[in-house]
């Protein structure tokens, strides 16, 4: 079996942070503390909830990238009640704790921390390739973008074997290009974004709501410029289940279809607001 650029990464992905040697914490802390910048132009944060058995893994990725910026990457803890904060303390990453828990709260602790020109979001559960931040950049630093999307893979495993997820994926990335003609913040995903930072400042970042807030930043940011893609199958992300469930690849498919199909005609009219659903806004206890 061909071997993918991730397999080491997955050697650790989902396994306590006990159980990563030191060895392999030792060079991870190293590797990081190489790519540091004291004047970033990008700032790569990485936001974690309870994401002990992730993180190293998604660290140990960045720690490889190769880039010809000056980065920094950050970490931000949002109130886990796991060792994510030990993560980051026995990996040497400069991290900050947002005890306020929504993923737009530890998006927003990330942006106001952050020193580079130019931010990506990073979720703790997903593993980059080498070549994504320069990808990324290629696309961000043209004339008239203010932000750049990409889209993700899936690792195979048990229950998903790499056919059945490639199918998957080519359907849903055919529909996902359709859509990001007129509603391009609707393929906007936190953990494959990246942005103009000053732009961003002056756009809110919503911490009421339980999802989407990358897509509404997204949003507010077409004033700015233009959202666009990054289509380059080597520099995109694997990450894990979450959007997709534990069920078996085909359910998947059905589910998507059927909920995408409501309202299908929207992906052909582009809108300045979105109405929230009851179930995806915060409650204030």
């Amino acid at each position: 079996m061909m071997k993918s650029w991730y397999d080491k990464y997955m050697t650790i992905y989902g396994k306590p942070f006990s159980e990563v040697s030191q060895n392999t914490v030792g060079s991870i802390r190293q590797q990081l503390q190489r790519l540091q910048s004291a004047e970033p132009l990008v700032s790569i944060v990485v936001i974690a909830y309870n994401e002990e058995c992730c993180l190293a893994a998604c660290l140990w990725s960045l720690s490889e990238l190769q880039t010809k910026y000056q980065i920094e990457i950050l970490g931000v803890n949002n109130n886990s009640k796991d060792r994510t904060e030990e993560v980051y303390q026995s990996l040497g990453l400069p991290y900050y704790n947002e005890t306020k828990q929504s993923p737009g709260y530890a998006r927003q602790c990330g942006l106001q921390h952050a020193k580079g020109k130019y931010h990506f979001f990073i979720d703790a559960d997903t593993l980059y390739p080498s070549c994504y931040v320069d990808k990324m950049m290629e696309k961000l630093t043209k004339p008239g973008v203010s932000c750049v999307g990409t889209f993700w893979s899936f690792y195979p495993d048990e229950q998903h074997s790499a056919f059945s997820l490639l199918l998957f994926e080519l359907i849903r990335d055919t529909f996902l290009w359709v859509q990001h003609f007129k509603r391009p913040e609707l393929n906007i995903r936190g953990m494959t974004f990246a942005f103009n930072a000053d732009d961003a400042r002056q756009c809110t970042i919503r911490t009421d709501i339980r999802r989407g807030e990358d897509g509404s930043l997204a949003l507010e940011l077409k004033r700015f410029g233009k959202i666009v893609f990054l289509y380059n199958r080597k520099a995109r992300p694997v990450t894990g289940y979450g959007t997709i469930g534990k069920q078996s690849v085909w359910q998947s498919f059905i589910d998507h279809v059927k909920f995408q199909m409501k309202g299908i005609t929207r992906i052909f009219h582009s809108t300045d607001h979105y109405e929230d659903s009851e179930d995806n806004l915060v409650k204030n206890k």
